[in-house]
């Protein structure tokens, strides 16, 4: 049993044959799901997708990319989505400075006010950062985001920010790049990262793991994922899928 704590199947990637999908996903053993809503095109679908199947769940936030286009309206509108109950988490959420759509203070600002937004209704956030590390870790400390942990989503960075991101409640997620030849930081980290800490994930249709690599990434592809950490940890493929899923369960409050 595994379970895929990040996957966008309300992608227009997935409007073809998104069932065929879940059902792939499903046979290969991947029984639990998170599908992240990001925006005004993708927050409702992904929820309408968490109604439709009993074992998959949605994240509701904003993505840092498009914070420019983020207003109160939209806040208050993930605020009232929070209190549904396939909502486990808010997010994704962060900074991205590769794009140049949301200049830095804006998405600063939306990033301060997501976390607060999600103390307030007391659930986990899901953390998008690409080459934002230190800003990053400095809101979420200045914010005290300790009070509700959540997700380093698909993390890419080096091992020695891990401690930090432990100590602020957060859990480690790792996706297709632990399986990437020429990706040696996620591999440092799978083996460090504390089992009770460590999460799996897909990010599809994005990053799909080797031997998929450049091809459209889909959530059965996360026994890859596991697959190679549990060869990295040098331990049994099915402890590493039982203590992922356990702390996914753990970290979104869900009662099996």
């Amino acid at each position: 049993m595994l379970f895929d704590t990040h996957v966008h199947l309300n992608a227009r990637q997935f409007t073809e044959d998104r069932e065929e999908v879940i059902k792939r996903a499903f046979d290969t053993g991947v029984n639990y799901m998170v599908v992240v809503g990001f925006d005004r095109e993708t927050i409702p679908l992904a929820i309408e997708i968490a109604e439709q199947n009993e074992t998959i769940y949605a994240a509701v936030g904003w993505h840092p990319v498009d914070a420019i286009d983020m207003t109160d309206e939209e806040l208050t509108w993930i605020e009232e989505l929070s209190s549904h109950p396939k909502v486990v988490a808010i997010g994704e959420m962060g900074l991205d400075y590769h794009w140049d759509k949301s200049p830095k203070d804006i998405q600063k600002e939306v990033f301060r006010k997501q976390i607060r937004l999600a103390k307030k209704v007391k659930m986990p956030i899901i953390i998008h950062n690409r080459e934002a590390t230190g800003d990053i870790i400095e809101i979420l400390q200045e914010e005290d985001a300790k009070q509700v942990g959540g997700i380093m989503h698909c993390y890419n960075d080096s091992a020695r920010y891990v401690q930090t991101c432990l100590d602020m409640n957060f859990y480690i997620s790792l996706g297709g790049p632990v399986t990437f030849k020429n990706a040696p930081l996620p591999k440092e980290v799978a083996v460090q990262v504390p089992l009770d800490r460590l999460l799996v994930e897909t990010d599809a249709p994005f990053l799909a793991p080797h031997p998929n690599r450049g091809k459209r990434n889909e959530p059965a592809y996360v026994k890859l994922v596991a697959e190679k950490i549990a060869e990295l940890r040098e331990m049994p493929f099915d402890e590493i899928s039982k203590i992922t899923t356990e702390n996914a369960f753990s970290l979104f409050n869900i009662k099996k």
